[in-house]
């Protein structure tokens, strides 16, 4: 069987690289203007660099498109036609519903269809890693030659009935909390602050907001688009999530403690009531990991973005746990920050007290509002050149700590790996 790869960015190689060391024969394209970059880049794998996606196509038993999703159907159009009988293909995106339609209208329709997408970033060593897996056309044996594809890689497959439902469970892990660590990073840029030089920002569940501010912004703006303009069910999430910071905003700024309380207390209840299980991230791991040392005391902070994650799963009717099983581990990570402000009594009643009492926060919280309305706008009316610009303007305000910011959100992620007990019980969890 011979691999074939339709754009090869980052994720691309990825799979370049990891297919020839499987044993397979794989052929690669991408842009003419990158393909210098390519040849270097690949140099010594033994992967072939074909012109471009059609000769892939035409010499492949198995293929993956991995353009950006605003890219895809043209890439289907050009290279699709010549897709060899009985071959399968597959996407790679976050977002499965438009690859699906492109393959459906273009591609012959003796070629199988059988979307994979891998649960983590390019960053990420694959080994033992979850991979969704949807069937969506295809024979037995062309499954069958699929699958033993798949496991050479050595991740652990997921298979889901459908590729709605892969893109329901992508919304709904990732839609808010991408929107909401894109806008912290609006705002601090809109404020001229750096926060790890900001004492709001200094110690535990902050140092972690910060590193995954950073750790999205390192990424390229058109992942982030593709699920956030394509994915249906995220449009909806990050709607809600918009709606969340702006009604909890609107409570503190009124200082209406009853309600502002209630709310909380009912998100907690409804949500995190996870008795005596284990915390998917404690305090002794986030401590240490600071792009500074602290020279002062931590202070209380509203987490009006970590509040409104899970008022937004609250009121989305969505149980984070639930989808625990197609996690990614940025997911986990993100969940795990969340999870452990509404677990930690003390720090949420802290926190409340901080969100109604503290004047000195309502800049940076008016801010954020500010900014995921601004994001929700964006996204809402599916205005993809305006997202990109959002996104580079922000990135260009962080260059010089993003690759810090990479580096040790990494270890906290390795780290996360050797954190047993929560990973059990995640791992355990239901559909």
């Amino acid at each position: 069987m011979e691999i074939g790869i339709i754009g090869t960015g980052d994720m691309g190689k990825i799979y370049a690289r990891e297919f020839s060391r499987a044993g397979y024969k794989v052929n690669c394209s991408d842009l003419p203007e990158n393909r210098e970059n390519l040849e270097k880049n690949l140099a010594g794998t033994g992967v072939n660099i074909l012109d471009d996606g059609v000769a892939v196509s035409r010499s492949s038993d198995l293929i993956f498109y991995l353009v950006p999703i605003e890219s895809l159907e043209k890439a289907v159009i050009h290279s699709g036609p010549s897709t060899k009988k009985d071959a399968i293909v597959s996407s790679g995106t976050s977002v499965m519903a438009p690859s699906v339609d492109a393959f459906e209208k273009y591609l012959p329709s003796d070629v199988n269809i059988i979307n994979w997408h891998w649960l983590f970033g390019p960053s990420i060593k694959p080994q033992g890693q979850r991979t969704a897996l949807v069937n969506h056309r295809s024979n037995k044996i062309a499954f069958q030659r699929g699958i033993s594809a798949f496991e050479t890689i050595k991740t652990k497959i997921i298979e889901l009935p459908t590729y709605l439902e892969h893109d329901q469970i992508t919304a709904d892990t990732q839609a808010a909390t991408h929107v909401g660590f894109e806008s912290m990073g609006t705002a601090w840029k809109n404020m001229g602050i750096f926060p790890w030089e900001n004492q709001t920002y200094f110690g535990g569940i902050d140092n972690i907001k910060v590193l995954m501010c950073l750790r999205i912004y390192v990424g390229k703006s058109h992942v982030y688009s593709g699920l956030a303009i394509h994915n249906f069910y995220a449009k909806q999430q990050i709607k809600q999530y918009a709606n969340s910071v702006f009604n909890l905003f609107s409570l503190m700024i009124q200082e209406d403690e009853g309600k502002f309380r209630e709310r909380i207390l009912k998100v907690k209840e409804g949500i995190f009531n996870n008795g005596d299980s284990p915390i998917l991230l404690d305090d002794k791991v986030m401590g240490n990991f600071s792009l500074e040392i602290p020279t002062k005391e931590r202070t209380p902070n509203s987490h009006l973005s970590l509040l409104s994650m899970a008022d937004a799963w609250y009121q989305s009717n969505v149980n984070p746990y639930k989808n625990m099983l197609c996690q990614t581990p940025l997911f986990r990570l993100r969940l795990g920050i969340v999870e452990n402000l509404f677990r930690n009594s003390e720090l949420l009643e802290e926190t409340i007290q901080a969100a109604l009492q503290d004047k000195k926060l309502r800049r940076d919280d008016l801010e954020f509002q500010t900014a995921v309305r601004e994001w929700s706008t964006i996204i809402g009316n599916s205005d993809i050149a305006s997202y990109h610009r959002h996104f580079n303007e922000t990135k260009k305000f962080f260059a010089n700590r993003i690759p810090e910011g990479k580096n040790k959100s990494d270890q906290l992620l390795e780290k996360l790996r050797e954190y047993g007990p929560a990973q059990d019980r995640t791992a355990d969890s239901s559909m």
